[in-house]
């Protein structure tokens, strides 16, 4: 079932999530429903406070060396923490929750992360290039945080400006 995403400015966005305790077949159904709704919105993740529930949870699903978004390289991730961040990189970052706004954002490079599956098994994963990107921007939404928190004071009042115009035009 796809899932209605809500988008800025609305403040629910902004709460911190709270860790995930039950792993029962409700929230196997939520995972299925937020694929489901990423995948129909065209992204390659999505963090459950993204369609309304504020749940330490989020899946990726970066497309492939083939240009597929493969459902078995799909990352369902639970209660994450991160155990390692360093070096640095640049990436063009998009949000479904910030329709038609791109802008580079600094991330850490390599990142190691403790998270537990669908039915509570703990893993670590260590990742680099996009998809440690992806980890850290559908965390922040854990926290509460939006990518263009993350852009700079110029480029935030720019996107500012941009947006107040574009709500302007939007009919009611």
């Amino acid at each position: 079932m796809v899932l209605e995403i809500l988008e800025y400015p609305d403040k629910r966005l902004f709460e911190r999530s709270v860790e995930v305790d039950k792993f029962d077949t409700e929230l196997g159904e939520f995972l299925d429903n937020m694929y489901d709704t990423m995948i129909f919105k065209g992204g390659i993740g999505l963090a459950a406070i993204q369609v309304g529930r504020p749940i330490r949870a989020l899946i990726i699903n970066l497309v492939n060396e083939n240009e597929i978004q493969d459902k078995g390289d799909l990352l369902e991730i639970i209660n994450p923490k991160f155990i390692k961040k360093d070096g640095e990189q640049l990436y063009q970052e998009g949000c479904l929750s910030v329709p038609g706004y791109y802008e580079d954002v600094k991330r850490a490079a390599n990142v190691t992360l403790e998270y537990q599956d669908r039915f509570g098994a703990s893993h670590t994963l260590e990742a680099d290039g996009l998809l440690a990107v992806a980890l850290q921007h559908e965390n922040d939404h854990l926290d509460g945080h939006l990518f263009i928190e993350r852009i700079g004071f110029n480029k935030r009042k720019k996107f500012d400006k941009e947006y107040k115009k574009k709500s302007k035009q939007k009919p009611l």
